[in-house]
């Protein structure tokens, strides 16, 4: 399975924007050893997301599992707000960021990368 979004993956993200911000969900397994390579990306993230607005909503392991698949278990989960899918784009493509994915790649041995929308009432 593979971590990290394609080239293709990150245009239809584009294609199909609704307008607007956009929290990403993000959950995690960890690679054997891989919790401290994502802490220290989690670090190095940081001015990358000030760059282009984006803000950390929450950051968490996860716990008791009450519904789930058989033996399918997730370590962490992350929320990341950013003002708009074009800012986690340019995020992405910037090449000082792509210096650092490295670390995520290699925490990671399972991960869920999407996008979500707002509920409206």
């Amino acid at each position: 399975m593979t971590v990290d979004p394609t080239g293709a993956d990150l245009k239809r993200y584009l294609v199909e924007d609704p307008g607007g911000p956009v929290v990403m969900l993000n959950l995690l397994q960890f690679a054997e050893g891989g919790r401290s390579n994502y802490d220290e990306y989690a670090r190095a993230i940081v001015p990358f997301l000030d760059k282009v607005g984006g803000s950390i909503v929450y950051a968490g392991d996860t716990s008791t599992m009450l519904v789930a698949p058989d033996g399918f278990e997730w370590d962490a989960v992350l929320l990341v707000n950013y003002p708009s899918r074009a800012a986690f784009s340019q995020m992405v493509a910037d090449p000082d960021y792509q210096r650092i994915t490295e670390l995520r790649t290699n925490a990671l041995s399972h991960a869920v990368l999407q996008a979500t929308t707002p509920w409206t009432r």
